[in-house]
């Protein structure tokens, strides 16, 4: 749960800063005046260009984020006659002036000679933004590591053309989370970008355990010695790999697919389907050392590879129509722990900002944003505040938004 402890009185600017304070938020302002001084240099001078403000630059954030709450398509539909306009808040700032922060904002206006990373624009605040994760929240034992739901937006893909579409351009990088399954936090990120079509681009390596074992790594860099329980997916899911993070005290229950797991190291003969008939809740063991691998039926057979649960433990999955399923005890924990995820996604997916910018750096930060924001809102609803005010995932963020906007009104909206 969290390490500090927030007044009654907290808001939820308040908690959105515990990830994104004003020393952070003043740098952006820096560098976006910075930038639009470099810009200007190159291209010409622009009249119309003043430099930002602490105070334009929170109203920036702001109408950003609002539409992650109204789900318009564009912004700028804040400023317009059209169904998904908002004057209560145009009044704030003018459309032009909001798109002239647009063209300029940066977070690092210029490349050091010794930067080689691709996400040098953005990395200092994916830095910061891991070190509030880290100071504001303490992860429950049982973890996640998975590709959070951050696809467009159902609604406006139903009613998109074909042609629209293809015009909208993929997102070059993919993006991981290890997330704690009791609460749905956010522990860290993990950015991969799309560095061409070679050998170690996103494409050539998607389904390969290579990648994967390497974002895994990545997520668990600060998990080590703290007996942390790791369920993973069949693309992460390997045994060298759980013997690796075994010896750095991370535990781990994987799901196991012949297709997209790296099998080296198993037996065959549990990869291989038995012929004969076999009723619901069967199971196999094999074991080596403290590792099982589990192969257990229901209306199809499941494997998983495990070495923290003992496999002859007993547990049930419940099913509505069917009734109770035998099933050793790994199979249940990943059960409920993968449904808990699912369950998040499904609350909080709906509350990604729908900016699409075309540069990658500006995509991967709204989504960083987003997170942040859902983690707030986690927090606060384990905040003695929430008791208080009791306000949903939607009159959280309008609450935060005109809490950036500088508007007095503290009422929530119904």
């Amino acid at each position: 749960g969290p390490t500090r402890k927030m007044p009654l009185t907290a808001s939820a600017m308040d908690f959105f800063q515990l990830f994104v304070p004003d020393n952070v938020l003043k740098n952006m302002v820096v560098q976006t005046n910075m930038y639009a001084k470099k810009y200007q240099e190159r291209f010409g001078s622009d009249d119309a260009w003043i430099d930002v403000t602490l105070t334009e630059m929170k109203a920036f954030l702001g109408y950003m984020i609002s539409t992650s709450i109204h789900h318009c398509e564009s912004v700028l539909s804040i400023w317009s006659s059209g169904f998904y306009s908002n004057k209560s808040i145009a009044l704030i700032m003018t459309q032009s002036r909001f798109e002239k922060i647009l063209k300029y904002f940066h977070i690092v206006a210029f490349r050091s000679s010794q930067t080689t990373h691709s996400l040098y624009k953005i990395q200092p605040f994916l830095d910061s933004l891991q070190n509030g994760f880290d100071s504001a929240f303490r992860p429950s034992q049982a973890q996640v590591l998975h590709e959070p739901l951050i696809d467009e937006d159902p609604v406006f893909i139903a009613t998109c053309t074909e042609r629209e579409l293809r015009k909208r351009k993929k997102r070059k990088f993919s993006l991981w989370v290890r997330q704690c399954s009791s609460t749905g936090f956010i522990c860290q990120i993990y950015v991969h970008l799309k560095e061409g079509s070679g050998a170690d681009g996103l494409d050539a390596l998607k389904n390969k355990p290579q990648l994967h074992s390497m974002v895994a790594k990545s997520l668990c860099q600060n998990a080590s010695g703290k007996n942390y329980i790791i369920f993973t997916g069949p693309s992460i899911t390997s045994l060298n790999l759980f013997e690796e993070f075994e010896k750095q005290g991370i535990y781990c229950c994987g799901l196991l697919s012949t297709r997209k797991s790296d099998c080296t190291g198993l037996p065959p003969s549990m990869l291989n389907n038995s012929e004969t008939p076999q009723s619901r809740g069967q199971y196999r063991i094999r074991m080596k050392g403290n590792m099982s691998l589990i192969c257990w039926y229901n209306k199809g057979h499941f494997r998983f590879l495990t070495n923290a649960y003992s496999p002859v433990q007993q547990g049930v999955i419940i099913k509505r129509k069917s009734g109770e399923i035998p099933c050793p005890l790994a199979v249940e924990a990943f059960a409920a722990h993968l449904s808990y995820i699912c369950k998040y996604d499904d609350k909080y997916s709906r509350y990604f900002i729908s900016h699409k910018p075309n540069k990658t750096w500006q995509q991967v930060f709204w989504f960083a944003i987003s997170i942040a924001i859902n983690n707030a809102y986690i927090l606060y609803k384990m905040s003695e505040a929430y008791h208080v005010t009791r306000y949903s995932r939607a009159q959280f963020g309008e609450r935060l938004v005109k809490e950036l906007l500088g508007l007095e009104d503290t009422s929530p909206s119904h």
